[in-house]
C-alpha cells in the first residue's frame, strides 16, 4: 500500500509507543495495520529507554543525503537499510524522530508507515520470513534538532557557524537517519553526501577522493555568531577523564566510499553550485558513532609512520593548530598500536570545528571534537576509544565503563609517557583524595541511567584497570587488553566476558576483585 508523508512530532525523550493500541500517525485510507509477528519496538535498554529495535539485525546503511546548512530545510535523505529478519516480521519499527517520510519500500515493494514518537513503523506488502535478508528504502527530509535529554543533556545535529557538527552519543543518530539506534546492532555504511560548493563535507571511514581545504570567512545567511575560540580549559576543570556535562566525551583538563566528488553549477531560481563526496566504512560501526561534518576546514591527509592512512580537519576559525593536530593523531594512533593491538580501521585522524560544544567524541575513525581547543590527553582518550568502544562496543550501556574506564587509562598513559604525571600518580591522587567520596559512591559496573557520564564510569573505571595492572603484573595486564581487542574485535562485549578474559589469561580468580571494584559501595582496597 502506498506510503504517504507523514510529518514526524518532536520528541525530547525516548518512548515506547503500542502500535497494536493505536499510537502514532499513519495514513487514514490506508485500512487498518497488518496484524502478525512485530518485532519488538525497544531494544530493552533501560539507559536508553525506547531506542533501539528487535527482530532484525542491520547489515548496511546506504545514506544518500543532501546537506544545506542555511537552509530552511536543512538534510534531504535516502536511507537505503539492508536487514537479516531474526524472526518472522509482519512489520518491525525504525528509530527516527522530528523528519518528514516521503516514502517507504521494502524490497522494491510500497510499505505502510506509521509514526509515535520517536518510532517509525514499517509494515512491508508481505510478511518477511525468519533469515531473510531484506532491504528497505526511506526517502525523507526536514532540519534534525539536536537530542535534548534532562540528564544527558545537548548533542547530535549541533549547528555551526558555516555548517554541520555531528556527535550523537549516545542515541542522537535517529535524529538525522532512519536507524536502529543502539550499539548492540552494528552495521558497515556508505555516505553519499552532497553540499554547498565551497564547504567540505567529513565523514566516517575511508573517503573514495581525499577531502580538500575550504578557506575563507563563513558568512552563510542565518548562521549562528562566530563562537569564541578562547584559550585551553581553566584550570579549575574538573580532574581529568570526568565530563563536565552529561553526555559524550570530553577529558576535561589539560578530553569507505569517496572523498571530495564533482562540482556541479546549476543556474536558475532556488538552484547552487554542490560538490558530493563518498566515503565508505567497511568495519561495523555502532550508529552513534556515525558522524557527517559540513563546513570550512583546513585538510591534512597522508599516513601514520606505521602506515595508517590519517585525515584530519580543523576549522580555521578555532584555535588549534592543523599540522600539530595532524601529528598527533598519527603519533598517538601508532602509540596505540604498541600497546593495545594492531588498529582495527582502515584509516584515523580527527576533527575539530568551531561547534558550541563542551565535548568530544570518538566518532569512528575520526573524533569529532567541539571548539575548546587542542589537548593531547584528550586526544589520546578519543583515540583510544577506536579500540575501546568502537571496535569492541558494549551490548548494553550500563557496560559503559568498558568504553570510558579503558580510554581514561588510556589518556593517562600518554600523560606518563609526555612526561607528566605517571598511571600511578593519577591513581594515588584520586585514591587519596578528599573528593573521592563521589567516585566510591556510584558502582562504575552498573552506575545508572542518571550516572552513566559521571566521574565514577570514567575515574573508578580507569582506577580499576590500574588495580587490575597491579594484581596480575604490567606483562600479563596487557596480554589481557590485547586478547580482549583481538577476540572482541568489530563485535561488542560485556563486563562479565571481560571478567571471564581477565581471568583466563592471568590464571587468577579475580571475582571478588571486580565485585569490589565495579559493584560495590565504598573504595575498594589496594
Amino acid at each position: 500500500m502506498a506510503a504517504l508523508a507523514v510529518a514526524g512530532s518532536l520528541s525530547t525523550a525516548c518512548q515506547i509507543v503500542s502500535f497494536d493500541d493505536g499510537g502514532g500517525t499513519s495514513d487514514p485510507s490506508s485500512g487498518p495495520a497488518v496484524t502478525g509477528p512485530a518485532g519488538p519496538a525497544t531494544a530493552g535498554d533501560a539507559y536508553v529507554p525506547g531506542n533501539g529495535n528487535g527482530g532484525y539485525d542491520v547489515q548496511h546503511y546506504a545514506l544518500k543525503l543532501t546537506i544545506t546548512p542555511d537552509g530552511a530545510k536543512q538534510l534531504d535523505g535516502t536511507a537505503t537499510i539492508t536487514a537479516v529478519a531474526t524472526e518472522r516480521l509482519a512489520r518491525f519499527n525504525l528509530d527516527l524522530t522530528g523528519l518528514d517520510v516521503s516514502s517507504i519500500t521494502v524490497d522494491g515493494a510500497p510499505a505502510r508507515q506509521q509514526r509515535g514518537g520517536d518510532e517509525l513503523e514499517v509494515t512491508p506488502a508481505k510478511p518477511l520470513e525468519k533469515g531473510a535478508k531484506f532491504t528497505t528504502v526511506v526517502a525523507y527530509s526536514g532540519t534534525p534538532e539536536p537530542a535534548s535529554d534532562p540528564v544527558l543533556g545537548r548533542y547530535g545535529w549541533i549547528r555551526t557557524p558555516d555548517g554541520v557538527f555531528v556527535a550523537c552519543q549516545p542515541s542522537g543518530a535517529h535524529t538525522w537517519f532512519p536507524s536502529n539506534d543502539h550499539p548492540s546492532d552494528k552495521a558497515t555504511f556508505d555516505f553519499e553526501l552532497t553540499v554547498p560548493s565551497g564547504l567540505t563535507a567529513i565523514a566516517n571511514g575511508t573517503p573514495e577522493t581525499p577531502p580538500a581545504s575550504s578557506g575563507g570567512t563563513p558568512d552563510l545567511p542565518g548562521a549562528p555568531p562566530s563562537l569564541p575560540t578562547g584559550p585551553p580549559l581553566p584550570p579549575d576543570t574538573p580532574p581529568t577523564g570526568i565530563p563536565t556535562r552529561p553526555g559524550p566525551e570530553i577529558s576535561p583538563i589539560a578530553h569507505h566510499a569517496g572523498g571530495t566528488g564533482h562540482t556541479t553549477a546549476n543556474t536558475g531560481v532556488n538552484t547552487r553550485a554542490t560538490t558530493t563526496s563518498k566515503w565508505r566504512v567497511e568495519a561495523p560501526m555502532a550508529t552513534y558513532l556515525a558522524t557527517i561534518d559540513v563546513g570550512r576546514f583546513g585538510v591534512r591527509t597522508g599516513r601514520t609512520a606505521g602506515g595508517i592512512p590519517v585525515i584530519t580537519a580543523v576549522d580555521p576559525t578555532v584555535s588549534a593548530n592543523l599540522d600539530t593536530f595532524h601529528r598527533l593523531n598519527s603519533e598517538i594512533t601508532d602509540e596505540w598500536v604498541k600497546v593495545f593491538g594492531p588498529y582495527p580501521f582502515s584509516s584515523t585522524g580527527g576533527l575539530i570545528d568551531n561547534a558550541d560544544v563542551g565535548f568530544a567524541l570518538e566518532t569512528q575513525t575520526r573524533p569529532v571534537y567541539g571548539s575548546f581547543g587542542l589537548q593531547p590527553t584528550i586526544v589520546a582518550h578519543e583515540l583510544a576509544h577506536q579500540w575501546f568502544g568502537d571496535s569492541v562496543s558494549v551490548t548494553k550501556w550500563q557496560d559503559i565503563w568498558l568504553n570510558e574506564g579503558f580510554a581514561t587509562y588510556a589518556e593517562w598513559l600518554w600523560e606518563e609517557r609526555s612526561g607528566g604525571q605517571t598511571v600511578q600518580e593519577q591513581f594515588d591522587l584520586r585514591y587519596g583524595s578528599p573528593r573521592a567520596g563521589e567516585l566510591w559512591d556510584v558502582p562504575p559496573g552498573n552506575p545508572g541511567r542518571k550516572q552513566m557520564f559521571g566521574r565514577s564510569v570514567y575515574d573508578r573505571g580507569g582506577m580499576t584497570l590500574v588495580a587490575l595492572r597491579g594484581r596480575v603484573g604490567e606483562d600479563v595486564f596487557y596480554k589481557i587488553l590485547q586478547a580482549w581487542t583481538k577476540e572482541r574485535r568489530h563485535s561488542s562485549g560485556t563486563t562479565a566476558q571481560f571478567i571471564a578474559t581477565a581471568k583466563r589469561i592471568s590464571g587468577k580468580n579475580l571475582d571478588a576483585f571486580f565485585d569490589d571494584w565495579l559493584y560495590q559501595e565504598g573504595r575498594p582496597a589496594k
